[in-house]
């Protein structure tokens, strides 16, 4: 199988080689995490570390299943290391390990060791390796593909690539796995696993004895609700109506083991006017559009909100904020805050070609007061570009192929 490079993950984990820090490497299942290892493990060997100096553990691999005892897995790498040699320890799913972070604590301090760990949720970040490792980590997270690795992906299979073509295939996945097939079934059962992974291994087991069908409620819920500001009350009034009850502190617990899991992001609203954070109603997206079609394959007349969750998790892949953005009466699809504090604006629309709904989507971003970068994306390709007093228009592909 030819791997999807990952140059922006890679120079991730360049950047920190070697360095005192431990690396994790979080992100949905099936997103590439242990691939990411693989490449990176090739490219320690190109530059000349030994295949021995490097000591790899996969704990959803039942040769290892003995190594979930945290005492034997220390025991197992203590062996292995190399005296006057630096050793590179993967520890891949490092959540199935209970007090995983004493073993990482006791490797970390020992001289020679570069250390790279992946969890497939949230909490595995938990309070007590914050605790124990404050300020000896840095964290990656993995999404599924970018459009632009996407398209290197198709690249490396076919000779000539129509991009509004690849787009729509896009929007329907984006784990790597599924550029190896084209047969719409596969595919279907592909993210059908992925999806029953997720359930049983991070949610359910998460959240101890729950009501299976009301979760899946929850998530269709969830789905069907991708770009609309959403509450708790909101979510259990649709419940109700579906003559499912269920109290305010199960559904918080529900919702919070579902963003544990990676399988949806709540976005906060941000009010750009007060450079604040609202404390009510906030925008769920997928990780990946997959489930949507999984789970509502009738359900795909919406083609805006699904075109808000791909500019979302583009935009995530390159800042560490990103916000629902409110401007008085009016809503910003997305605010992110850089690295140096400067700030941008996004509106996303399928399509501005009807002047009033040219003039809906530029009037928030018109309200806003300062001169940070604001765009307008749509899916247009009768005027694909444009500028607006200073509001930049641009074709959600080209965009993504920047």
């Amino acid at each position: 199988m030819e791997f999807v490079s990952r140059p922006m993950y890679l120079e991730f984990l360049q950047r920190h080689k070697d360095k005192p820090i431990i690396k994790i490497v979080s992100g949905v299942r099936r997103a590439g995490k242990s691939v990411l290892f693989t490449l990176f493990k090739k490219n320690l060997m190109e530059s000349g570390v030994f295949e021995e100096q490097i000591i790899s553990v996969n704990f959803e691999d039942l040769s290892f299943y003995e190594l979930r005892d945290f005492k034997r897995l220390y025991a197992y790498i203590q062996e292995r290391l190399i005296e006057n040699k630096k050793c590179y320890i993967f520890l891949d799913e490092i959540q199935h390990v209970p007090n995983f972070e004493l073993v990482v604590d006791s490797l970390f301090i020992k001289p020679n060791v570069d250390i790279y760990m992946t969890g497939s949720n949230a909490y595995f970040m938990s309070s007590q390796l914050a605790t124990n490792l404050t300020g000896r980590y840095v964290e990656l997270e993995v999404l599924p593909l970018s459009f632009s690795e996407y398209i290197q992906g198709l690249s490396n299979k076919q000779d000539h690539i129509v991009l509004s073509d690849a787009f729509n295939q896009y929007a329907f996945s984006a784990f790597p796995y599924l550029l190896q097939t084209e047969n719409f079934l596969e595919r279907v059962e592909y993210l059908r696993g992925i999806y029953h992974s997720v359930l049983v291994n991070d949610i359910v087991s998460r959240i101890g004895n729950p009501n299976t069908s009301l979760l899946e409620r929850i998530i269709r819920t969830l789905l069907s609700n991708v770009g609309s500001l959403v509450s708790t009350n909101k979510i259990k009034n649709t419940l109700i109506s579906q003559h499912v009850t269920i109290s305010h502190s199960s559904l918080e617990n529900y919702l919070e083991a579902l963003t544990d899991s990676l399988l949806f992001y709540a976005v906060p609203r941000f009010d750009v006017k007060g450079r604040e954070l609202l404390q009510r109603l906030e925008k769920y997206y997928t990780v990946d559009l997959g489930f949507r079609h999984l789970l509502l394959p009738d359900h795909q007349e919406d083609f805006g909100h699904l075109l808000e969750n791909i500019v979302y998790l583009e935009l995530r892949r390159k800042y560490a904020k990103v916000y629902v953005g409110n401007v008085g009466k009016y809503e910003v699809d997305f605010v992110v805050i850089t690295d140096k504090g400067t700030y941008a604006y996004y509106q996303v629309s399928e399509t501005t070609l009807a002047p009033e709904t040219l003039e809906r989507e530029l009037r928030p971003l018109r309200e806003i007061n300062d001169q940070f970068p604001k765009y307008l994306l749509t899916m247009d390709t009768i005027q694909p570009s444009a500028n607006y007093n200073g509001i930049e228009k641009k074709n959600i592909i080209d965009w993504l192929c920047e």
